[in-house]
């Protein structure tokens, strides 16, 4: 049963994303982190548009047909599937997600084109074997995947996080690809640490900052690419016309899903990596 009345992380991220899918104490408590920290909207939407750059580049100029997107969180607008059969209809997608919250939405999310597929495992990132044996189910690992792991290893805080994210990076064939990202404290470190401890005691699924050189551990062993590891938003920044980057902060649904992001740096680093 879904409680409206604690506020739950998934709900939170979607109204800072513009999203529909939360309630008054979601948006209460997103207000009072936002207070503590006024960068995560843009940082939440930062991220969103780095899936979006991430996937269009994997399944446009390189041709990756799989993706599995682990932590999905609630579906709003440009999700991985969405973005990728727009450019490779027979494109095959596998969310997964442990949250009940995320789970009563997921029909949301198992919309495709003919050609391709969607799927949905209820599994957790702590039991990579289940989300790999589930996965299985629908993608090929004979062929090359897209690994999306989008502010997901923040929610396990100890070192372990590193053997799950290895332990899913090596069952992936070679020439498959790890998409990472996760929250920082480079910028605004007294913000992002006091949004921290909002989160953690306000949520139901505590998260941790980690540094650049913490991050760069999750890609050991794979080529990282062209930029390498930055702030989400200078990765690969989509341009307007005149070569700089748009700047907008757009206020709903329909008007983010339109908008550039503004490239300037935010606090949560990411990058793209090939596994040989």
């Amino acid at each position: 049963m879904i409680n409206s009345s604690v506020p739950h992380s998934a709900r939170i991220w979607n109204y800072w994303l513009g999203g529909k899918d939360c309630y008054e104490i979601d948006r209460e408590v997103g207000d009072q982190i936002r207070e503590l920290n006024p960068e995560i909207v843009h940082i939440a939407r930062a991220q969103r548009a780095f899936l979006k750059r991430a996937v269009t580049y994997l399944a446009g100029e390189v041709g990756i047909r799989q993706f599995l997107d682990v932590g999905t969180g609630l579906p709003t607008f440009d999700n991985t599937h969405e973005v990728a059969q727009r450019i490779r209809p027979e494109a095959r997608i596998v969310y997964v997600d442990h949250d009940p919250i995320v789970l009563a939405h997921a029909t949301a999310l198992l919309t495709s084109t003919p050609e391709g597929a969607t799927d949905y495992i209820d599994a957790d990132l702590r039991d990579p074997a289940a989300i790999l044996q589930g996965a299985a189910r629908m993608l090929d690992f004979d062929q090359p995947i897209a690994l999306m792991l989008l502010g997901i290893a923040a929610h396990v805080p100890d070192d372990s996080a590193y053997g799950i994210v290895q332990r899913l990076v090596d069952a992936l064939p070679s020439g498959s690809y790890l998409v990472f990202c996760d929250s920082t404290e480079v910028f605004h470190p007294q913000e992002m640490r006091a949004m921290v401890a909002q989160w953690n005691q306000a949520s139901d699924n505590p998260r941790v900052n980690r540094s650049p050189e913490q991050l760069a551990r999750f890609f050991d062993g794979l080529e990282l690419l062209e930029p390498g590891l930055v702030s989400v938003a200078q990765w690969r920044p989509a341009q307007s016309e005149s070569g700089t980057a748009v700047e907008d902060e757009p206020e709903s649904e329909d008007e983010l899903r339109k908008a550039e992001v503004d490239p300037q740096e935010v606090d949560s680093f990411g990058g793209v990596a090939h596994k040989a």
